[in-house]
């Protein structure tokens, strides 16, 4: 997966709600999507275990490019749930990073 540094302006999970996503997928390299998911259910294990945050960058709808620094609940096949319930699709997912 690139990275996409600090180019994505951070926004609070609590408008992700309100943020509209397209459901195309944003990586094109099946390897990147495999990648992803498994970063994902990692996030998912740090939140429900430790609490811990990662950053999530993601695509909007209008194909901007957003970060969000968060707890990941839970992953299933298609959204990813953040702590204070918002849901982003994963198909929108760009990158997880780590701290």
């Amino acid at each position: 997966m690139k990275t996409t540094g600090n180019r994505a302006p951070m926004v609070e999970k609590e408008i992700i709600p309100f943020l509209r996503f397209n459901h195309n997928e944003v990586l094109e390299n099946i390897e990147a999507q495999k990648k992803r998911m498994w970063d994902l259910n990692r996030a998912s294990m740090l939140g429900n275990a430790y609490r811990g945050k990662v950053e999530i960058t993601f695509r909007t709808a209008e194909g901007e490019l957003r970060r969000v620094d968060t707890t990941v609940w839970s992953v299933d096949d298609k959204y990813m749930t953040l702590k204070a319930g918002c849901f982003i699709p994963i198909s929108s997912i760009v990158e997880v990073e780590f701290y």
